[in-house]
């Protein structure tokens, strides 16, 4: 989303009432690496520049050249946590992240990040990701089990609507827990989370799916046999891609994948890079941990293991 220079007075005046010139460019530089501003304002290297000049011509910048949204973050992250050992008190950055969320964006207070107003987007690059972008995400895999034999055995209409709801819930599993659903393959599908504690919400997400996939067969199935699920989870690292075909290429996906294919029907398979730092209120809810394949991994299944 493209931000308004006119919506970003208040973070020209946290700038210029918090900090110095020369600490407004480190800064700056957190996010764009190459920032100059003496070649962006034309003035001799060293020349002294107001305060408010400075403020205005960084944020301006930030604005064109689509950094804006970073910057915030950084200031929020240095508000608090501080700046190589030292504490900064930013003057009005309260106001600052009130004019983002203005131009539609939502703040997670947990990560300290901004993404798209659900409410008005969905997008897989949750309006914050450029293609490129590299960031550490959890990722759910999902596949309908025997999907050439419920094709092969039902009409193709009862087909198409049962997967059309069962994506429904999926979907709505994803994004109402910030999620966002990458791909669709008719008998698959890739999630993937960014923001607030991603891991509990991606498992959270999982499990859902599995209750309420238990419910539909039970009562709305259009289809002569129930539909099975199988749900692997993994966390890494992920580059970001405008291409779905690209973003399926990603080694964090291929491990969910097999996270995937460990799963028994109506199960969710969750790797020790997940498990291994979750609450032991979440843990209690798992099957204990196992080896399959030469992978530790832990499962979630409703009902009572005999």
């Amino acid at each position: 989303m493209k931000i308004k220079y006119s919506s970003t007075g208040s973070c020209r005046r946290c700038l210029q009432l918090s900090m110095t010139v020369e600490t407004m460019i480190r800064f700056a530089r957190l996010v764009y690496p190459d920032y100059d501003i003496y070649k962006r304002t034309g003035l001799k290297e060293g020349m002294p520049i107001p305060n408010q000049n400075a403020a205005a011509r960084i944020v301006a910048d930030m604005v064109q050249d689509g950094y804006y949204v970073d910057f915030v973050e950084a200031l929020v992250a240095i508000e608090r946590e501080g700046y190589m050992g030292r504490q900064y008190n930013l003057k009005g950055l309260p106001d600052v992240i009130t004019s983002l969320i203005a131009e539609g964006y939502s703040f997670d207070n947990v990560s300290g990040q901004f993404f798209e107003n659900q409410s008005e987007h969905i997008r897989p690059c949750w309006g914050r990701l450029k293609d490129g972008d590299e960031r550490k995400m959890t990722l759910l895999r999902l596949d309908i089990a025997g999907n050439s034999a419920l094709v092969k055995n039902n009409p193709r209409q009862k087909i198409e609507k049962a997967y059309e709801e069962i994506r429904q819930i999926i979907s709505k599993s994803v994004t109402s827990r910030l999620g966002r659903l990458w791909a669709w393959e008719g008998d698959g599908a890739l999630a993937a989370f960014l923001f607030g504690p991603m891991q509990e919400l991606a498992v959270f997400a999982g499990m859902e799916i599995i209750h309420e996939l238990y419910f539909y067969n039970r009562i709305r199935n259009p289809l002569d046999s129930p539909i099975d699920l199988r749900i692997g989870a993994h966390v890494g690292q992920v580059r970001y891609s405008n291409s779905e075909l690209e973003r399926l290429k990603n080694e964090t996906v291929k491990e969910a994948s097999i996270m995937e294919t460990l799963a028994s029907n109506n199960t969710l398979c969750i790797s020790t890079n997940i498990y291994i730092s979750m609450e032991q209120h979440i843990l209690q809810l798992l099957r204990p941990e196992k080896i399959i394949r030469g992978r530790k991994i832990r499962l979630y299944k409703m009902g009572i293991e005999k």
